[in-house]
């Protein structure tokens, strides 16, 4: 989703508002590990733990200026596009009610609660609840904000214009991919910047519905979404979205369940941050392509550390969790 100069400039002006440039940092002992230089972009750095909190504050400061008759926001969420907008949401004064599936992860529903959100369980995946938020907003008279808007994509995309400033020319990047503001951020950007730079999209095998949809060109929903890495877990891609990764993607990657394990606790040895199932698929498939990039400069987007106490004991102990 293209987006201007002035655009970019102007919802950086927003985010710095907040906080400052979250690190890039190419670590030594994961670079060993991979066999290239690796930087991480360390979104798990923002006041959320995430990088969804940039849109939230763009898309939040446009409404509150241009959109005066807005009291509040509805959306559904795994967590961190609602912990985005919570934190976003009570900067600006507005009220944000959130749809969360059954069974979601309690330290993110539980910091959604703590940044002002209003909760409400609905539905039995990401996609029930998104289809219920509609009509949620509706009957409150509030605004309904999707999970890809052209505010949200603009907004992430101030990380990447941060990576590419500070880490020097990339031969690659690789990034998880949900509703896929992040990655169309980085294509944006990339784009803008004039770079050569390949953008890898990484979704699990068993989310693999925009790994099919870039394959057949067109969207491709899937009837479950069944993985722990709960930040990638779409089963309907965005048509917008889709046009987008298939025009400035690579490739988009599809890795295990056993493997997104594996990417945290090589995370945690190398880095010492803490990534939630999500932060870490970047690096899964990176991984999954150590003879593609021996002795190349590479990044990953280590997109959100707010893993829940139980996932990260099951992780640490050597186990895959189930979904």
């Amino acid at each position: 989703m293209a987006f201007t100069s002035a655009e970019l400039d102007a919802a950086t002006a927003v985010v710095r508002r907040h906080f400052a440039p979250t690190a890039q940092l190419a670590w030594p002992l994961l670079g060993r590990e991979i066999g290239a230089q690796v930087w991480v972009k360390h979104e798990n750095q923002t006041p959320t733990g995430a990088f969804k909190v940039r849109g939230g504050l763009v898309y939040a400061d446009r409404a509150r200026r241009e959109r005066p008759q807005v009291t509040g926001f509805v959306s559904a969420t795994r967590g961190n596009h609602g912990q985005s907008l919570a934190y976003a949401g009570r900067a600006a004064g507005l009220r944000v009610v959130i749809v969360v599936p059954g069974g979601n992860n309690p330290d993110k529903n539980a910091a959604m609660v703590g940044f002002g959100a209003e909760l409400v369980v609905h539905g039995r995946d990401y996609q029930e609840s998104r289809e219920y938020a509609t009509g949620l907003a509706e009957e409150l008279g509030l605004e309904s904000v999707p999970a890809f808007h052209p505010d949200l994509v603009v907004g992430v995309a101030t990380y990447a214009k941060e990576l590419f400033d500070e880490a020097g020319p990339l031969d690659t990047v690789y990034v998880p991919v949900g509703m896929a503001s992040g990655i169309c951020g980085l294509i944006g950007v990339r784009d803008l910047l004039g770079l050569s730079t390949e953008v890898v999209g990484v979704v699990s095998e068993r989310a693999p519905a925009t790994a099919l949809s870039f394959a057949a060109g067109t969207v491709v929903t899937t009837p479950d979404a069944d993985t722990f890495v709960d930040g990638v877990a779409c089963r309907a891609p965005v048509p917008e979205a889709v046009a987008e990764i298939g025009r400035g993607a690579a490739r988009v990657l599809t890795v295990s369940e056993d493997a997104a394990a594996e990417a945290m606790r090589l995370m945690l040895r190398t880095t010492h941050q803490l990534p939630e199932p999500a932060g870490a698929l970047a690096l899964a498939g990176l991984m999954s392509e150590r003879d593609h990039v021996a002795g190349r400069r590479v990044a990953v987007i280590h997109s959100g550390g707010n893993c829940d106490a139980s996932i990260l004991t099951e992780v640490l102990a050597g186990s895959t969790p189930r979904p």
